[in-house]
């Protein structure tokens, strides 16, 4: 019990990213409006279309992990929105919201201990909750890196 307990805490901790990287919420906080379409000089990517991304495969692996009648975007283009602008700052914040919202139900899986991070999802292909939740870990921490080095490359990033 005490494994499954600290494996647990583990995840959690590496969801909400408080080990070796920034948190969520560190690096989009009081992110420039004028500059969230923005695709700086050697950058692939503006803000809006990294946090969208975020947004958008994290809530696909969470409704994959318990849904069984969920449908995946098609790749690439339904995990990428199509302009690199944000319509509005209603959608910045409709996005950054749903985010959240699914990192805190994607924890809330993994802190249930009646879910066994173990067991084979039975509509997959062999993935489990454990594969599941360290793939938003690290999907999500990839991300942030890249969200980062934009700030930094946009001259919007204080090093802590």
């Amino acid at each position: 019990m005490a494994d499954s307990d600290s494996l647990r805490q583990h995840l959690l901790d590496l969801l909400r990213g408080r080990n070796a990287h920034a948190d969520f919420d560190t690096v989009v906080a009081d992110f420039p409006a004028r500059l969230r379409g923005v695709i700086p000089a050697g950058a692939a990517h503006s803000a809006w279309q990294l946090l969208e991304h975020m947004r958008i495969a994290q809530w696909d692996i969470l409704e994959f992990s318990r849904d069984a009648r969920h449908k995946s975007p098609p790749w690439p283009e339904g995990y990428w929105p199509k302009s690199p602008v944000p319509g509005n700052a209603a959608a910045w914040n409709n996005s950054l919201r749903s985010f959240r919202a699914d990192l805190k139900a994607m924890a809330k899986l993994v802190a249930d201990k009646k879910t066994d991070l173990y067991a084979k999802i039975p509509h997959g292909t062999g993935q489990t909750i454990l594969r599941e939740a360290l793939l938003v870990a690290d999907h999500n921490s990839y991300h942030l890196g890249e969200m980062v080095l934009l700030r930094r490359l946009l001259g919007a990033w204080k090093a802590a």
